[in-house]
C-alpha cells in the first residue's frame, strides 16, 4: 500500500511538471524572457475621492499616496523607462470609523480605502484595470480624541500606505 501512494504522488508531481514545461514551451521564448512589469510613472487621481468625501481627506491622500506607491513598487519602479507602464491609482472612497472606536477588541474598528488601479502600457493604451480595497485597524486613544485633525491625517497616511502596499501584489510583482 505505501508504495502505491508514493508512486501516485510521484506521478502527480511528474504530470504537474510536464504541464508547466509544456505551457512554457507553448508560450514561446519571448514570454519566458519578459520580466515583471516596470513602472515608469505613478499618477494619483483623487477627483472621485474629492467628489465623494471632500477635502482635506482627498488632499491628504494626494500627498501621501505617490511616495507610498514608489516605496511599495521598489525595484519595479523605473522613472522614465521608455518601455515601462504608467500606473494610475484612483481612490474613490475612504471610510474612517468613529474616533471613539468600535466594537472590536480594545475598541478597535476598521478604516477602509477603496479605489481602482489602472495600468497603461508604453503607448498609452489601458492594459489592466482592477479594483482594490485596503483595510487598516484603528486603535482609539485619548490623544486621537484631543487632536482629531492630526489623528485623521495619520489614519489617512496609514491607509494610503496599506493601499499602496497591495498594488504590487495585485499586479503580480
Amino acid at each position: 500500500m505505501p508504495n502505491r501512494a508514493w508512486s501516485r504522488r510521484i506521478a502527480q508531481v511528474a504530470l504537474g511538471v510536464a504541464a508547466a514545461l509544456g505551457a512554457a514551451a507553448f508560450a514561446g521564448p519571448s514570454a519566458l524572457a519578459q520580466g515583471p512589469v516596470r513602472v515608469r510613472a505613478v499618477q494619483v487621481d483623487v477627483a472621485a475621492l474629492r467628489a465623494n468625501v471632500g477635502d482635506p481627506t482627498a488632499a491628504w491622500v494626494a500627498q501621501a499616496m505617490p511616495q507610498a506607491l514608489v516605496q511599495s513598487l521598489g525595484a519595479n519602479y523605473a522613472p522614465g523607462d521608455r518601455g515601462g507602464a504608467t500606473l494610475i491609482v484612483r481612490p474613490a472612497w475612504v471610510y474612517l470609523c468613529p474616533s471613539s472606536g468600535g466594537a472590536g477588541v480594545w475598541g478597535t474598528c476598521p478604516d477602509t480605502m477603496e479605489g481602482d488601479i489602472i495600468v497603461k502600457g508604453p503607448r498609452g493604451g489601458v492594459v489592466a484595470e482592477m479594483p482594490l480595497r485596503a483595510i487598516t485597524t484603528y486603535y482609539p486613544n485619548s490623544v486621537n480624541i484631543s487632536l482629531p485633525v492630526q489623528s485623521n491625517m495619520n489614519r489617512i497616511n496609514l491607509l494610503s500606505q496599506a493601499f499602496a502596499g497591495w498594488v504590487p501584489r495585485q499586479l503580480g510583482l
